[in-house]
């Protein structure tokens, strides 16, 4: 690691005052240009700390950066990795406050539900598969705190991946019998198609995202838990939306997400 212990305390600081007070940042590596993978890291894990600290609950974990063709115009072979909180949830049907937030988008996700421990390094999309209770389908809203969206890859783990909001709900399928990398996607903003995908478009099958966190987290001595509840990444683009907007995202076999934006 790069940074001082204090350094990285006070960077946290600097992020979540950032999203609590609803203000924008310029990315920190503009002034820590030496900071590392460990580094952001260990910011992201200091704001969780914070949060906590205050009586927030972790709700999930959410994934960024993944598919294949933005990690390699990253340079990088893994996806980045955040945290989802209590206070972020939105119900199915509910409203996205955009006087909470700063510059929201949203995109279409599938989401694991565990009914098993998954331990890495090792994990595969098949011991993920058997260690899934269901899946759900999931909206996230993100909300980087940096200006104009302007970010590099360090800066936006430290900011916790942009997370801000979520919305799950639709229908708790198995995965036993569904075909996850050809189940499609279909977003819509105000009736019109913005984003349409298939679940391939995460790392090819959305089943790796959960496997390469649960193999991140190994190499850490920590464990994805049963029950867990994980996002696996936008399959869809990040859609920009604004006050009087309705979002509807429709999903093969899970059913359908809807959102209103006040």
């Amino acid at each position: 690691m790069a940074l001082t212990p204090d350094l990285i305390a006070s960077l946290a600081e600097h992020l979540e005052t950032a999203e609590l007070e609803r203000r924008e940042v310029v990315k920190i590596t503009d002034a820590h240009p030496d900071m590392d993978w460990d580094d952001a890291y260990a910011i992201q894990a200091a704001i969780r700390d914070r949060k906590t600290a205050r009586g927030v609950a972790i709700a999930g974990y959410k994934a960024g950066l993944t598919s294949h063709a933005k990690m390699k115009q990253m340079g990088v072979t893994d996806p980045v990795f955040g945290f989802l909180t209590d206070y972020g949830m939105i119900p199915d049907g509910g409203e996205i406050d955009t006087a909470t937030l700063i510059h929201p988008k949203v995109e279409a996700e599938i989401a694991f539900v565990l009914k098993h421990e998954l331990k890495g390094p090792g994990c595969h999309i098949g011991a993920v598969l058997a260690a899934t209770d269901f899946v759900l389908p999931a909206v996230e809203v993100i909300d980087s705190r940096y200006k104009d969206f302007i970010f590099d890859l360090k800066s936006v783990i430290a900011d916790n991946t942009s997370a801000a909001r979520w919305i799950t709900g639709g229908i708790a399928t198995d995965v036993r019998g569904l075909d996850l990398s050809n189940l499609a996607i279909v977003m819509e903003k105000n009736g019109e198609v913005v984003g349409e995908a298939t679940g391939a478009a995460v790392l090819g099958h959305p089943a790796q995202s959960v496997a390469m966190l649960a193999n991140m987290l190994g190499r850490r001595g920590e464990s994805l838990l049963a029950g867990a509840f994980i996002m696996t990444g936008g399959a869809t683009e990040a859609v920009m939306v604004h006050p009087g907007d309705e979002i509807r995202v429709r999903y093969d076999h899970l059913g359908t997400l809807t959102m209103r934006v006040v």
